[in-house]
C-alpha cells in the first residue's frame, strides 16, 4: 500500500512532525524454504504459500518499479498467465502495458556558486532528488536566507513558510542532549512545510553515513508528469558550505538571517526505465455482455531494499512494542519501560538464533498477498468448469507504491474502452487479520473500503456474498469513514478507477508491525486467512459478471483530475 497519493494539496496538509528514529532494522526468522508445487484449479492456502514464497523471494530483492527485479517479478506473472490460456491485455498483443517511467542520475556537470565560491556535487553537498513528489523548481539567483534548527516538535521555531517563500532556506539539524547534531529523514516534512521556497539545505553532511551517501547516489525513478507542480529542491550541505552560503558560522545566527545569492541549477538526466502493468483477460461466456468487463487488480510492485542491513529480530521486537503498525505509526524512541520489553523479546529470540542481517523489504503482504490472490483466482476462473457471463480483466499495477503510477496509467490509457468496466474489485495487503495484528482480527476478519461510495448495489453484493462464505467475513468498515485519518480510499489503486466513476471495492486485511519493513516476509502471512479473502473476492466478481444488468452507480462521481478526499 502506498503511503499516500501525492499531489501539492497533500504535500501542503502536512503539519506534524514525527520525532526521531533510533530503531536498528532486520529479519526474525528467516523464510521456510518450501519446494514449489503445482497450483491448482481451487483456491487454497496450499497454493497461495507457493506463489507468495516465490514472489516475495529475496532473489526479487523487493521488486521496486525501474530495476531489473520488477522485470523478473513481473515475468514470473506474465508466465502464469500464459500457461493458464488468458489473452494478452496488454501493448501490441502482450501481457505487458508499458508504463513512462524514467531513471534520473545527476548530471556530471552538477556545480553551484555563491559569491565567487564553488561547490561540488557529493563533496559540498549530496542532493536528493525531490521531483518524486512533482518537478524541481530553479535556484538560479535565488536568495539564501538561514531558517534555524529543525524543531520537528515545534517548526513556529524556525522561519514561517511565508519567510521562506522564493528563497533557499538553509535548516541546521536538531542537537541532542550531548550538543551533537541528531541525523533524520525530514525531507518530505521540510518539502511540505516550506514548498513555497525554491530549494532547502540541511547541514549536516559530516553525520551523513557512507551507506546513506551511497544510497543517495542512486538514481530516483519516477513517472514524470507535465502537470504537477514545481517542488524545492533538497540537499544535504557540509558546515562549511552552509557558512559560506550565508557568509558568517551558523553559530549565533538567528532565524531569518540573510545571505548570499546562489548561482546555478541541478541538473538530472532523463533515462528510460523498466516498469510495466501486467494485463490479462478472461472472455465471457455471454455473447451479449463479454464486451463488459469486470477488473481485478493488485499491484506487483515493492518498495526495494536498503543498503545498511539491520537485525530482523531487533527490528521486530521494537515494532511490536512502539510501532505495531509500522511504516504507519510514528518512529519514535522507545520509552525505557518500552526499552525493557523489547529486550525482552530480543532476548528470547536470541536463545532461537543469532542476529540475522536483512535489507531487504520482502512486500509478501504488502502486495505479495494481493497479487497472488489474483493470479489465484485467474486459475480457478480460468481452469473452472463454468465461466462468468461478462469478461474479468486483470492488471498487476505497476508503481503502486511510488504513487498509483500503474493504475493511474492504465485508467488514462486503458487498453479497454474504459466505459466498458463495469466495476472494480482491489486487494492490497490481504494476508494477515490475526489478532495478533488488528484488535477485531481472526478468521474472516476483512476491512472493505469505497464499495458504497459510488454504487449502493456494489455495497449490497459484497455484503450479502460475506454472509454466504464457508467462514462467514467479518466486515470492518472503520477505515471507510469520511475523513479517516489513514485516507486508506486514496491510497490504493482503486481509487483510479474511482475517480472515473466506476465503482470500486477495496479489500484488506488491514496493517501490521511488519508494513514497509524489512520483516515483511512470507512466514508471517496467515495463508488460511488469505485463502478466505480470496475466495470471497473471486465469489464477488462472479456475481457482479454475471448480473443481467450493470452495476448501478446512484453516488457523485469525483472529478477525474482532482484532488483525492475521504
Amino acid at each position: 500500500m502506498s503511503f499516500s497519493r501525492v499531489r501539492l494539496a497533500a504535500l501542503s496538509a502536512v503539519t506534524c512532525w514525527p520525532a526521531l528514529a533510533f530503531a536498528q532494522a532486520a529479519p526474525t526468522s528467516l523464510p521456510l524454504k518450501l519446494a514449489p508445487k503445482p497450483t491448482t484449479s481451487a483456491i487454497t492456502p496450499a497454493d497461495l504459500m507457493t506463489r507468495v514464497y516465490i514472489f516475495a523471494d529475496d532473489s526479487l530483492m523487493g521488486r521496486e518499479v525501474g530495476t531489473e527485479y520488477h522485470l523478473k517479478a513481473t515475468a514470473y506473472i506474465e508466465r502464469e498467465v500464459r500457461r493458464l490460456g488468458l489473452q494478452p491485455g496488454g501493448d501490441n498483443g502482450t501481457f505487458f502495458q508499458n508504463i513512462q517511467v524514467n531513471s534520473h542520475p545527476l548530471a556530471k556537470d552538477n556545480t553551484l556558486t555563491a559569491d565567487g565560491k564553488t561547490f561540488r556535487a557529493w563533496t559540498d553537498y549530496v542532493p536528493r532528488d525531490n521531483r518524486v513528489f512533482g518537478p524541481v523548481k530553479s535556484i538560479d539567483g535565488a536568495e539564501i536566507v538561514y531558517g534555524g534548527a529543525i524543531t520537528p516538535s515545534d517548526p513556529s521555531k524556525m522561519i514561517s513558510p511565508t519567510a521562506a517563500a522564493g528563497k533557499f532556506v538553509v535548516i541546521s539539524l536538531p542537537t541532542g542532549p550531548d550538543g551533537k547534531p541528531m541525523w533524520g529523514n525530514f525531507r518530505q516534512q521540510l518539502t511540505a512545510y516550506y514548498v513555497r521556497s525554491v530549494g532547502i539545505a540541511v547541514v549536516g553532511l559530516e553525520v551523513m553515513d557512507d551507506a546513506t551517501r551511497a544510497a543517495l547516489r542512486e538514481a530516483l525513478v519516477t513517472l514524470d508528469s507535465d502537470d504537477e507542480p514545481q517542488i524545492p529542491v533538497f540537499m544535504y550541505v557540509t558546515n562549511q558550505m552552509a557558512q559560506d552560503l550565508l557568509g558568517a558560522p551558523l553559530a549565533g545566527l538567528r532565524p531569518g538571517a540573510g545571505g548570499k545569492k546562489l548561482q546555478g541549477n541541478l541538473k538530472w538526466e532523463n533515462v528510460p526505465a523498466p516498469g510495466r502493468n501486467v494485463v490479462a483477460i478472461l472472455p465471457g461466456s455471454d455473447p451479449k455482455l463479454k464486451a463488459q468487463y469486470v477488473a481485478i487488480g493488485a499491484h506487483n510492485d515493492h518498495v526495494g531494499f536498503n543498503h545498511t542491513p539491520v537485525d530482523h529480530d531487533s527490528l521486530r521486537a521494537f515494532n511490536t512494542v512502539v510501532r505495531p503498525k509500522g511504516a504507519d505509526d510514528p518512529n519514535r524512541p522507545a520509552t525505557d519501560a518500552e526499552m525493557k520489553k523489547i529486550r525482552q523479546i530480543i532476548d528470547s529470540l536470541r536463545k532461537i538464533h543469532p542476529p540475522r542481517p536483512d535489507s531487504i523489504f520482502n512486500g509478501a503482504d504488502d502486495d505479495g498477498s494481493g497479487s497472488m490472490a489474483v493470479l489465484e483466482i485467474a486459475e480457478a476462473l480460468a481452469t473452472g468448469p463454468v465461466k462468468p457471463k461478462r469478461s474479468i480483466i486483470f492488471v498487476w499495477h505497476a508503481g503502486e507504491e511510488k504513487g498509483l503510477w500503474g493504475s493511474a496509467y492504465f485508467t488514462d490509457h486503458p487498453t479497454i474502452p474504459r466505459d466498458s468496466i463495469v466495476a472494480q474489485l482491489n486487494m492490497d495487503m490481504v494476508g494477515r487479520g490475526t489478532a495478533n495484528d488488528e484488535k477485531d482480527g481472526g478468521p474472516g476478519y476483512v476491512q472493505l473500503i469505497g464499495s458504497k461510495r459510488l454504487s449502493t448495489e456494489l455495497g449490497k453484493i459484497v455484503d450479502a456474498s460475506a454472509k454466504t462464505q464457508p467462514t462467514p467475513m467479518r466486515i470492518d468498515y472503520t477505515y471507510d469513514a469520511n475523513g479517516h485519518p489513514q485516507q486508506y480510499y486514496c491510497r490504493s489503486d482503486h481509487y483510479e478507477y474511482a475517480r472515473y466513476g466506476i465503482p470500486i471495492a477495496f479489500f484488506s486485511t488491514g496493517g501490521h508491525r511488519d508494513y514497509h519493513q524489512q520483516t515483511d516476509e512470507p512466514q508471517y502471512i496467515d495463508y488460511d486467512q488469505l485463502s478466505r479473502v480470496t475466495n470471497f473476492v473471486k465469489d464477488v466478481a462472479l456475481k457482479v459478471a454475471d448480473l443481467d444488468h450493470r452495476v448501478v452507480v446512484d453516488k457523485p462521481k469525483p472529478d477525474p483530475k482532482g484532488q483525492c478526499v475521504q
